[in-house]
């Protein structure tokens, strides 16, 4: 797992408004850097915290109007980010927010529900997975994206399911009129690019979930995005959706960047809402598994979900980010005909968008990943003794 500046960066390159954190030795904390031209700046004297730049009313502009020491190159840093190589001497980058809370919007796509009904009636066994999948798609299809969620025409299909005991509490978010929104992990516990991944032991039927993930201010504004992998335990899902929390929260589960790409003139909430999102994993056994999920095709409009996750109901005054779902469920077999898509470790999952770039992360056990050591209390101490705060 080697990121890199070509392979990282969106197509356009650093026309857009990049921010990023990158670990700095010499600060003994993390930085808020701009990723421009002349290198990665540390701009965390004027924004000591994302949360800050994400707050103010134009971070575009605030985040072109800051200056800074440049404290590497966007190569150097990347090459040494990945924990198996670092040297702990020198910058790397760290996932591209911090105080913000991780929330995620599940169900979002017509693929992805009908993935979720089908796990909650497999209950875990990835066998049962085909045939039950054939089943739900001869009675409703396969394709809801042109239902609108909470419609007139979608509580008439579910009154259509419920009296053939097809109803399911995955399509009650998937076209009910309320969306599925949780807590994907607690603030500062995301990893970035060129991170370890974290599985839980336990599950034996996992896989990624490439999503767009928003950038949301304390009062509802969404002021940019960046990727993310929302990694799923289908199997821990599957047995109860009570398991969700344990399904969704573990050590190094919650992977989001590379960068923030901050709304301004090249970059806008249509750019997200027209982003495809494309996967690749390699495995160490030569396995490939490619897909990709449009968010043209979203039951919910991005605005929406936000409007769900914050607002009179439910204030974040750090603000907060939002995975937005995904429409891709694999189900290529890896090892035996009709055992599906699973992980292996040491699997690398490439997640990438054209103006957004690309997320890099190995699969490992969660339990052998980095701790998360670093809190919000860690964070505050760093910027007070740097005489940021």
């Amino acid at each position: 797992m080697k990121p890199n500046a070509a392979t990282t960066l969106p197509v356009d390159g650093l026309s857009g408004s990049l921010v990023g954190r990158v670990w700095n030795p010499g600060a003994d904390g993390p930085c808020v850097v701009a990723l421009r031209g002349e290198g990665v700046v540390d701009i965390t004297a004027s924004w000591p915290t994302m949360r800050d730049l994400a707050e103010c009313a134009e971070p575009a502009a605030a985040l072109a109007a800051a200056h800074g020491p440049v404290i590497g190159q966007i190569e150097d840093i990347l090459a040494n980010t990945p924990p198996d190589s670092r040297d702990i001497g020198k910058p790397w980058f760290l996932a591209p927010i911090d105080l913000q809370a991780i929330k995620a919007a599940g169900v979002t796509f017509a693929v992805s529900m009908l993935e979720r009904v089908i796990e909650e009636k497999a209950r875990g066994n990835p066998a049962a997975a085909a045939a039950i999948r054939g089943e739900i798609e001869k009675l409703i299809g396969d394709d809801l994206s042109k239902l609108k969620p909470g419609s007139p025409e979608a509580m008439q299909l579910k009154q259509v399911l419920m009296a053939q005991d097809a109803w399911s509490q995955y399509l009650e978010v998937g076209i009910g009129p309320d969306a599925e929104i949780f807590t994907k992990a607690p603030a500062m516990a995301a990893v970035g690019t060129g991170m370890d991944a974290g599985l839980h032991p336990i599950s034996t039927w996992n896989n990624p979930e490439p999503e767009v993930v928003l950038v949301v201010a304390s009062d509802g504004r969404i002021v940019g995005a960046t990727l993310g992998n929302d990694v799923n335990l289908r199997d821990v899902e599957g047995r109860s959706a009570l398991l969700l929390g344990k399904a969704k929260d573990n050590n190094a589960s919650a992977a989001i960047g590379p960068f923030v790409r901050l709304f301004d003139a090249t970059f806008s909430l249509d750019d997200v809402r027209s982003t495809v999102v494309s996967l690749n994993v390699t495995g160490e056994d030569g396995f490939v598994l490619e897909g990709s999920s449009s968010l043209a095709k979203i039951s919910r409009d991005p605005a929406d979900l936000a409007r769900q996750m914050i607002g009179p109901h439910h204030q974040y005054p750090d603000g907060a980010v939002l995975y937005l779902g995904t429409m891709f469920a694999p189900v290529k077999d890896r090892d035996t005909l009709g055992g599906g898509f699973t992980h292996k470790l040491g699997d690398v999952v490439t997640i990438s968008a054209p103006k957004l770039g690309s997320l890099v992360n190995r699969m490992r056990h969660a339990t052998e990943c980095p701790p998360w050591t670093y809190g919000a209390s860690h964070l505050m101490r760093n910027l007070a003794k740097r005489g940021l705060l």
